[in-house]
């Protein structure tokens, strides 16, 4: 019966949802650190593209995460990789972030004072963390995002090194569709902070 139960679980992962943490208070109120999100890894595959507004989890283009620590007991080790395998449990390696995506390739995002614009056209944010604004006095662009790739930023603006933080690495900030893992759908974990979505993240 365990075996079939892992059998399960992979199918799930591979093919509908995996579940993974949130370490960093970047996303906060919308996500806080330790909650445990579900996300639909069925859309991508049919085919569902990012869209502004929506919280999705990507894994890292490079540079944005120092190396993760590994867990010296092997028995331990073991285990966690078994369940990060078949998605019980966060990957492993942990070098995924969630960010909001704020702008999708071809257009042009600027910040300037206190105001987010997307191809000249100021952008309604109720999700940032309250006592932020969308700059959080760090101006920046015009920024023509490339084709196959998205902006994001972190609803806690101010405590988010997000695509704003790393214009001078690949994709100038943006980061490649390709390591978008899908939409986030729902807060799984704890049980005083679920909320869902949708299954597009919306």
């Amino acid at each position: 019966m365990v075996a079939v139960g892992l059998v399960v679980a992979l199918l799930i992962k591979t093919c509908l949802f995996q579940v993974f943490s949130i370490p960093s208070g970047s996303m906060e109120n919308t996500l806080r650190i330790g909650d445990r999100v579900g996300v639909n890894k069925l859309a991508p595959l049919t085919g569902w593209e990012p869209e502004p507004g929506q919280p999705v989890v990507f894994k890292d283009p490079g540079g944005w995460l120092p190396p993760q620590p590994t867990d010296p007991n092997p028995f331990t080790n073991a285990v966690s990789s078994v369940l990060s395998f078949v998605g019980l449990v966060p990957p492993k390696d942990d070098n995924y972030l969630v960010k909001r995506v704020i702008a999708t390739g071809g257009q042009t995002v600027q910040c300037e004072g206190t105001t987010l614009t997307v191809d000249g056209r100021k952008v309604d944010e109720p999700y940032l963390h309250p006592g932020d604004d969308s700059c959080a006095g760090l101006d920046f662009g015009p920024v023509k995002v490339p084709s196959g790739y998205v902006w994001v930023e972190g609803d806690h603006r101010s405590d988010s090194a997000d695509s704003r933080y790393h214009q001078r690495g690949p994709g100038g900030g943006a980061v490649p569709v390709g390591n978008v893992v899908g939409p986030v759908s729902a807060v799984v974990w704890p049980l005083n902070h679920l909320d869902w979505f949708g299954w597009t993240g919306r």
